[in-house]
């Protein structure tokens, strides 16, 4: 294991890096400086981060055109009619009616709240294991406006479902790690690193059964569990840095 973590800290230093930025869907909202910007970019960016990257950003970079490229702004001053041209957003099953819930609650909540983290908060208990009541409580809270398409839950996973919630845990990555290496943003202090679940997504899946990480059959919530509980036996502060390394081995090295 010391063996196992020597060459995955190797890989966190290789792709922990700012070329990373530019070809993964993290890179829209580094286009933003405004911390509101950055939340509302980086959660339709992870919300949307599935199929191929250049697709992913693409589409991202069209959502946000029909935002004038100031979303917290549109989402705090838009009138009815300025939502007509969202009627012909689609990326895969997220179509229009999914687009405009997103941005019914996000413009109810800003309206009431200074950060989108604050919807995170609800479920927080400081434990190192209270990520699961952390995001079963925000998909309550994301689907409590009537009217909420039962269509559109199935775009943000809960582990109350056993998913393995890999695009939120990725969204979190992005808000609540903190480093010097200018990959993620760390704006969000009232959660911390160390409770952060490892993003499953296929590749780090792959790589992480590879590697001995994963010996759970299924995909799902436990399984992100057991992958984050031994990344914690090499870093129980900062886990999911590990994240860099089980990526970029599964998608840039074909390991």
């Amino acid at each position: 294991m010391q063996g196992l973590k020597e060459f995955l800290d190797l890989k966190v230093v290789q792709y922990n890096q700012p070329g990373f930025i530019p070809n993964d869907p993290i890179s829209i909202p580094h286009r933003f400086s405004k911390k509101q910007d950055i939340e509302i970019a980086g959660f339709f960016a992870a919300i949307l981060a599935w199929g191929q990257r250049k697709t992913i950003i693409n589409k991202c970079l069209e959502l946000f055109q029909l935002m004038d490229n100031v979303p917290y702004d549109f989402l705090l001053n838009h009138h009815e009619g300025d939502l007509s041209p969202f009627l012909r957003f689609k990326h895969r099953t997220f179509n229009d009616v999914d687009t405009l819930y997103f941005i019914y609650f996000l413009s109810w909540f800003y309206r009431n709240h200074e950060s989108l983290e604050e919807a995170f908060l609800i479920g927080q208990t400081g434990h190192i294991d209270s990520m699961e009541s952390i995001l079963t409580a925000f998909h309550q809270v994301f689907f409590s406006l009537d009217p909420a398409p039962n269509r559109t839950k199935k775009h943000i996973a809960t582990p109350s479902r056993k998913a393995a919630c890999k695009r939120i845990n990725m969204y979190l990555r992005w808000m609540v790690r903190s480093d010097d290496m200018g990959v993620d943003f760390g704006l969000w202090k009232n959660i911390s690193p160390a409770q952060l679940i490892c993003p499953c997504d296929l590749h780090v899946d792959r790589v992480g059964r590879k590697l001995g990480l994963i010996t759970r059959k299924q995909t799902d919530w436990l399984t992100a569990l057991e992958l984050t509980r031994k990344l914690r036996e090499f870093d129980p502060l900062d886990p999911v840095k590990y994240d860099f390394a089980l990526f970029g081995l599964g998608i840039e090295e074909r390991f």
